[in-house]
Order: C-alpha cells, then sequence, then structure tokens
C-alpha cells in the first residue's frame, strides 16, 4: 500500500459527524411545529423550505450566529425559546424534521 493510500484511508472520515442517535424531545419538537405552524399561517411554506435545504450544512454556524446575538434577540423574542432554538440549530436533523414537517403543511 502506497503511502498515498495509507494516508486516504487515515482522513477518510477526519471531518465525519456522528449522527445523534438520541431522538427529538417532546419540547423540540413542539418548538418546530410552533415554526412551521407560524410559517404557514404566513404562507411561507414553499420559501421556507427552499431555504432551509440550501442553507442545511451550515445550520451550526447558524446556532453559533445565534447564541452570538441571543443578547440582542431576547429584547423582542423570548429567551428561551432562543436557546432551545440554538441548541436545536446544532443537531444536523432538525432542519430536515423542519422541512419534513413543512411540507406536510403545503
Amino acid at each position: 500500500m502506497s503511502v498515498r493510500e495509507k494516508l486516504r484511508r487515515a482522513l477518510s472520515h477526519a471531518f465525519a459527524l456522528p449522527a445523534r442517535s438520541v431522538p427529538l424531545t417532546a419540547e423540540d419538537r413542539a418548538l418546530l411545529e410552533h415554526i412551521a405552524q407560524r410559517l404557514a399561517q404566513r404562507r411561507l411554506e414553499a420559501p421556507a423550505i427552499l431555504f432551509l435545504e440550501s442553507v442545511g450544512p451550515l445550520n451550526f454556524i447558524g446556532s453559533q450566529v445565534l447564541h452570538g446575538l441571543r443578547p440582542f434577540l431576547e429584547l423582542v423574542c423570548d429567551s428561551t425559546e432562543l436557546e432551545r432554538l440554538a441548541v436545536l440549530l446544532e443537531r444536523r436533523d432538525s432542519l430536515e424534521q423542519l422541512s419534513a414537517l413543512l411540507s406536510h403543511r403545503a
């Protein structure tokens, strides 16, 4: 086996993230339902699904931005919901679940 193959095999999963095996809690599902309901009331299901699909790989960065902007956002939003949303966005499967909820409502 050449050095190149050894290096490729060693680094093949260097940036792979394990899937979370912990299912969403009832509170997390309720928050996603609330977000989907608010978007459906405004008839924004299709644009929201398009947005979620296009920024899917960046959900962790979005959660960190939300953590950083939390002191300012607390002036207009509930702080507990902001914290739950930021933690929820750290999960890779949360955007998929929200997208599924939105497509079900559309």
